[in-house]
């Protein structure tokens, strides 16, 4: 299977989850800089993705599968036994859904694109800042209670989605020293051999010497 991704992007998620569950992938990074959007071999990246936008997967028999969390639990599911995804029908499957459905619409539709574009305005970001903090502090007190991941004391897919999402708030000037425990929980992700490796296919940690 190839990943598209580019560095610094959401696409870091879904390679996470497939380097936790022990599946190899061929990388392929997009220059989300140029219009339209290149691969590293030069092709228009919208004939691999028409929507425009990473990551999408292509599998063994040449399908395009997009949208992270698509992708990330089709991931999961090949390798049932890692735990990265409950299995289907049960209760904990479906607070997997939520916390997924959470981070996408409720945090990472809020980091982005509203606070990477500086032309939408102070406005704009500031209010988009405030919504980021109170949603914040709904996971804060989940993970205090709840913890040490979102699921409790397994690692799932919504944890490297949160993990990947909120990992964005230094470069949007986003405040974390308010959320002790979601502090500890990013230290305790990022510390996981898997994110490492993820993190260093993508440019955004270096090589141990």
């Amino acid at each position: 299977m190839k990943l598209y991704y580019a560095t610094g992007t959401c696409s870091l998620f879904p390679h996470i989850v497939a380097n936790e569950a022990g599946l190899p992938l061929d990388l392929e990074r997009v220059d989300i800089a140029r219009t339209p959007h290149v691969t590293e071999d030069g092709r228009d990246y919208s004939a691999v993705n028409p929507k425009g936008y990473v990551p999408a997967l292509r599998l063994d028999d040449g399908a395009i599968l997009t949208e992270g969390v698509a992708i990330a639990q089709y991931l999961a599911e090949l390798k049932p036994e890692r735990g990265l995804a409950p299995a289907l029908g049960t209760r904990e499957r479906a607070e997997l859904q939520s916390w997924l459905t959470f981070v996408a619409t409720e945090l990472h539709k809020l980091y982005s694109p509203w606070l990477f574009h500086p032309d939408y305005g102070a406005q704009a970001q500031d209010v988009a800042r405030r919504k980021i903090g109170d949603r914040l502090a709904f996971v804060e007190r989940h993970l205090a209670g709840s913890g040490p991941f979102l699921l409790g004391e397994g690692f799932s897919a919504a944890d490297a989605y949160l993990f990947t999402i909120v990992g964005w708030s230094a470069y949007t000037k986003i405040d974390l020293s308010g959320f002790p425990h979601l502090r500890a929980f990013l230290d305790r992700v990022g510390a996981r051999p898997a994110v490492r490796a993820a993190r260093r296919a993508e440019g955004l940690e270096e090589t141990a010497a």
